[in-house]
């Protein structure tokens, strides 16, 4: 079996060069898909890149074990402002780093094919695949208006050797008899079949709309009582896949609601909690286009890109409806603050035309989010390691800048949450990825002071919808080989279930009618000191993430008086429960009794009388005249 050996496991001490033009050039660098920052010249650059010109130049891997070695796949430079890569190159082999055997083609010493540009991986199988525990890559020909660079990746298995303290890479087995693999569309439809066919009571799969080649987008629901919202529990939903390549999230998703399937059939008092509490919604593929494109391509061969946008090529993180310009141009243009709008903000007119470049999955996922009263989200990328949180856009379009909403604090719990959790993230002496050590930042970082997107799904979820989301950056690797995904999952286990738990902090409730006791839908709920409010949902109930603390809450609706209550948060699991009983205005209660063509009660035409004197006592015109 040929596996991936991915260079991300390997140690900065097992590469070594025969030269290296500067430090961020250095071997550490030489790692396929390995990106530069928007500088080159710093310690983080994209590729190792020689010191000489010459066929004597080597990157050399120190396996530290015997290993099976079956092939190489070379890459060249990523840079902003250089164009190199090697176009041939020879490979040697050794047991000691003295000694060494060319890997021969025949009787003749191999020349493999390198690269033809500085993007694309090309893969070299060996003739024949040989044991050792060293391995040199030499290039022999490279871009003729460039100089000796690469990025690389090694093919091979290590072999069992009990004598021999290191262990090459972190990989772990998983205790989870999971379906590790990556799944293609087929697979995945007929894996979440299985989990359905599993756990019938509660689950259940829908459809919230197609992508441009027609694959529907299926999601996968878990909950107690499936299809149905019941009052009072949240709903949280998990996205991921949004860039096709990045693949990681996907078969995380799908991982987790095999897990979550077998733990309530088993008992484990933790999921049964979570999922009679919770209705959880799992959307494994956004751009399932995009990730079959990257699928057919393989986990090392898809590179950096290859299926990131969708089929119309629509990158969908920079898809959704900029509301954050919307927002701040009111902020500078209104004089009177009191009309401005903090929460949600209607979707332009120009977006919604079916002229608008908007992608049909990106017009399905926002359906989705109108048609649910989601609280909770995690978007599931790849290719770095980090958690992000809103904004994601920054308020005068500079490149970089720290941009907080006023749930500031809480999305940085959430942020914190999954990173403290996960454990990669969370290793103090794991080595940065590509161009940022966020490590400096405890892994996690607000979006905008990362780097502006603006139209991203986050800061849409925050402004339109009642929903906080973040973004989960899961493996350095998009697309990692499938023998990793069972680590993968042991990484990110707890990191999903605890941040999934988090949906019951803070507030909840109900705001009902105090003469009807009918739950009142869109009532306002405002806490003081944010200025970021939530609306209930159709039924009157209402979910508000909070940090522990003492706060003032506020609850109105049109055409009822405000009621205001003071509503303290705990450290506990579980939400505080803040109901409201709302009274109806007289105005109200006349234009319902107008309408049912009813007579006015005579407590009604007693108080609209003593409203109109205030009035007039004013000397303001009233504004009810009607025959006693």
């Amino acid at each position: 079996m040929i596996v991936s050996r991915s260079l991300r496991f390997i140690q900065d001490t097992q590469l070594r060069a025969s030269s290296f033009q500067r430090h961020g050039l250095g071997p550490h660098r030489g790692r396929l898909n390995i990106q530069v920052g928007l500088e080159d010249g710093d310690i983080y650059d994209g590729a190792w890149c020689a010191k000489y010109e010459d066929q004597n130049q080597w990157l050399e891997v120190d396996a530290r074990q015997p290993t099976l070695f079956t092939g190489v796949i070379l890459q060249g430079r990523n840079s902003i402002w250089s164009w190199d890569w090697v176009t041939t190159y020879k490979v040697q082999f050794s047991n000691d780093s003295i000694a060494w055997k060319p890997s021969m083609n025949g009787t003749k010493e191999a020349v493999f094919e390198g690269n033809q540009d500085v993007e694309t991986p090309v893969l070299a199988v060996f003739p024949e695949p040989t044991v050792a525990r060293y391995i040199r890559i030499n290039p022999q020909t490279w871009f003729e208006n460039g100089t000796v660079c690469l990025r690389a990746e090694v093919l091979g298995c290590p072999l069992p050797d009990p004598n021999n303290i290191y262990t090459w890479g972190t990989e772990q087995e998983s205790t989870d008899k999971l379906d590790f693999r990556h799944h293609n569309y087929k697979e995945m439809r007929k894996l979440m079949k299985s989990v359905n066919e599993d756990c019938p009571d509660i689950t259940r799969i829908y459809s919230i709309g197609k992508s441009y080649m027609g694959l529907k987008l299926y999601v996968m629901e878990i909950s107690d009582n499936p299809g149905k919202h019941e009052l009072g529990e949240p709903e949280f939903r998990y996205v991921a896949g949004m860039h096709g390549n990045e693949a990681l999230g996907r078969e995380l998703v799908l991982s987790l609601m095999q897990f979550l399937c077998h733990e309530y059939k088993q008992g484990n008092q933790r999921i049964v909690r979570l999922v009679k509490e919770t209705r959880i919604h799992l959307l494994p593929s956004m751009n399932p286009d995009g990730y079959e494109m990257a699928y057919k391509k393989g986990s090392e061969l898809a590179g950096w890109a290859m299926g990131r946008y969708s089929y119309e090529g629509i990158d969908m993180n920079h898809n959704f409806a900029d509301l954050n310009s919307v927002m701040w141009d009111a902020l500078e243009l209104e004089t009177d603050k009191s009309k401005l709008i903090n929460h949600y903000i209607p979707i332009p007119e120009k977006y919604t035309s079916e002229e608008a470049f908007v992608a049909p999955e990106t017009r399905a996922v926002i359906s989705w989010m109108q048609n649910i009263p989601f609280v909770l989200s995690a978007n599931l990328h790849g290719g770095e390691l980090v958690v992000t949180y809103p904004f994601d856009m920054t308020r005068d379009w500079a490149p970089s800048e720290h941009t907080p909403t006023p749930d500031d604090s809480f999305f940085r719990w959430l942020a914190t949450v999954y990173a403290s959790t996960n454990q990669v993230m969370s290793n103090p002496d794991r080595r940065p990825c590509h161009n940022e050590d966020f490590l400096r930042h405890n892994n996690i970082i607000n979006g905008a002071e990362w780097h502006t997107v603006p139209g991203s799904m986050n800061d849409f979820s925050y402004l339109h919808t009642n929903c906080f989301e973040v973004t989960v950056e899961l493996s350095c690797d998009k697309f990692p080989h499938a023998s990793e995904l069972p680590t993968e999952w042991e990484n990110n286990k707890e990191s999903l279930l605890v941040y999934m738990e988090q949906v019951h902090r803070g507030i909840k409730g109900v705001v009902r009618d105090k003469d009807t006791e009918a739950g009142i839908a869109d009532a306002i709920i405002k806490v003081d000191g944010i200025d970021h409010h939530i609306r209930s949902a159709f039924d009157g109930d209402y979910w508000r993430l909070l940090n522990p603390g003492d706060y003032e809450v506020t609850a109105s609706a049109e055409g009822y008086f405000s009621n205001r209550r003071m509503c303290r948060v705990e450290y506990d699991h579980y939400p505080t429960i803040c109901d409201f009983l709302l009274t109806k205005t007289p105005k109200q209660r006349l234009r319902e009794i107008l309408a049912k063509g009813g007579k006015i009660p005579k407590d009604l035409q007693l108080r609209l009388r003593a409203l109109r004197m205030k009035k007039l006592r004013r000397g303001t015109p009233g504004d009810f005249r009607f025959k006693m």
